[in-house]
């Protein structure tokens, strides 16, 4: 079996300007942060941004980094908006297409199973068929029943982040809830997954269920292994959210230098040169 293990800077040399990429996690839960921040630090740009969004999101409009997003919400959870995607649409930064979570989820679904769409009823009657002008309907052939056809959210790559993985590409999630990381794997033609750690295969079912292994190799191009890579996001069991790092990041969005200075400390230079931050924060507030 291959060695797909990978550095954050060897997947996003993978990248290209204008690619449609799925960011997996669930507003400020398992994002996979350390990918997002070595985003950052390319040159990409003109994205399509698929996205349960959080500070994912919100780091790389403040960027000037996505072209169009296509999103279900934008949240930081313990803080309702994220401050910077709220600025770039108030701006009118973004080309953006808002569904219903439920539509969204079968958006990927219908990608993950290779459909052009799956009939919902979630969105009829709502503001989401008029602000979506291509939204289409179909009627069911059973019962003639009225059905949104939400198409397929294809996309060229997605990226997602779990507890821990194996060289392989296997992938396990350890938390309260996968949220819809495999679909993303699977609507994507490729996945780059960062995890908390990279062990040995027997290890990943060792005192664990097998349920919890979300991804297996098959749908997996590259793993790449990022310590407190979700970062400062959740990722349970193995750390909670960073609330006064988030409560900081929402504060910058304030100030007309606010940006540039957060920017200059915490994502001017590597990932190391972060984390080291990062440490210094804490050692701040104890």
């Amino acid at each position: 079996m291959a060695d797909k293990r990978m550095t954050l800077e060897q997947v996003v040399g993978e990248l290209e300007d204008g690619m449609t990429i799925g960011i997996g996690g669930w507003g400020s839960r398992r994002k996979p942060m350390a990918l997002v921040r070595a985003i950052l630090r390319s040159d990409l740009k003109d994205l399509t941004i698929v996205s349960y969004g959080g500070p994912d999101v919100g780091l790389l409009a403040a960027a000037g980094r996505i072209r169009t997003l296509v999103f279900g919400f934008v949240t930081l959870d313990s803080l309702p908006l994220d401050p910077y995607f709220c600025r770039a649409r108030q701006d009118g930064q973004l080309t953006v297409a808002e569904y219903d979570e439920g539509m969204f989820a079968a958006g990927l679904s219908a990608a993950a199973k290779r459909l052009p769409f799956l009939p919902i009823r979630a969105g009829l009657g709502s503001s989401v068929v008029t602000t979506n002008p291509d939204l289409k309907t179909v009627r069911s052939p059973y019962t003639d029943e009225e059905l949104i056809a939400m198409p397929a959210l294809r996309l060229d790559v997605a990226l997602v982040h779990m507890n821990r993985a194996d060289m392989h590409g296997n992938a396990q999630y350890l938390g309260p809830d996968p949220y819809f990381d495999d679909d993303f794997a699977l609507a994507a033609d490729r996945c780059f997954v960062s995890a908390e750690k990279v062990i040995p295969t027997d290890e990943l079912t060792r005192g664990k269920p097998v349920q919890t292994l979300l991804l297996n190799r098959s749908a997996v191009t590259g793993v790449v292994e990022a310590p407190n890579g979700a970062h400062f996001t959740s990722c349970y069991p193995d750390y909670g959210r960073h609330e006064k790092f988030q409560r900081l990041y929402a504060e910058s969005a304030k100030t007309a230098d606010g940006w540039r200075n957060f920017y200059d400390r915490f994502l001017a230079g590597d990932e190391a040169s972060y984390q080291a931050e990062v440490v210094k924060l804490r050692e701040e507030a104890a």
